[in-house]
Formats: C-alpha cells, structure tokens, sequence
C-alpha cells in the first residue's frame, strides 16, 4: 500500500485545496500541507511522506531551495515540483537538484495523476 502518503505545499491555499481534492479523489492521502520552504523542510522531517508536491514560487524559501533539504530528512519522499508556465529553466534545476517530475498550474488532474505513476516506481 505504500507510495500513498502526501504532502501538498504551496503558498497559495487555494491551490492546496484543488491539488487535495484531485489527490484525495484519486485515493491518495494527504498527511499534511506547508505554505513554503521552510515548513515544507519541516514536514517532511516529521512525516516522512511518500509524496510531495513542491510549489517553486513561494515567500521565505522557495521550491528551488527546499528541495536538497527535503531529500536529506526524508530521503525517501518523492518530490514533484509545481511551475507555472514559463518556469521551463527552474523546472530543469529543480529536476537536477532531485525533483522526480513536475506539473504545470492550472492543474489537471490527468497530468497530475500521470505523474504519480511516473515517479511512483522510481
């Protein structure tokens, strides 16, 4: 049953709420949510989430920045970033520091589904 857990950050709440309901529609469980870098750190310390997704926008330390951090407290946890459109050159960095995959805002749910089986097995 495992790759099931999630942790959803983003400083925008809304987008939290659309990303939840798509994850927890699909039978995911979210465990937990954080509005940056730091608490994102935070979390992932805590909870160990199978999953994560990583907003690359965000006050007080960004996705970019967060994500060597995540990996070295919870080295098991699965990031995928969030960009928006635009963001192709910090998607590659991302993806370079140790991010699995990346989704687009808005979000749809098929493309956000598709990466979870992308990055699940890796």
């Amino acid at each position: 049953m495992g790759e099931r857990t999630f942790v959803v950050v983003d400083d925008a709440i809304f987008m939290r709420t659309v990303l939840k309901k798509m994850l927890v529609e699909s039978s995911y469980q979210v465990v937990g949510e954080a509005g940056n870098g730091l608490e994102a750190i935070e979390i992932a310390k805590k909870l160990q989430p199978d999953m994560m997704t990583l907003d690359i926008t965000m006050p007080e330390m960004d996705g970019l920045q967060a994500i060597e951090a995540i990996l070295q407290v919870s080295p098991n946890t699965k990031i995928i970033m969030c960009s928006a459109m635009g963001q192709q050159s910090r998607v590659i960095e991302a993806i370079k520091r140790g991010a699995k995959d990346f989704i687009v805002k808005p979000f749809e749910k098929a493309r956000v589904l598709q990466a979870i089986e992308n990055v699940k097995n890796l």
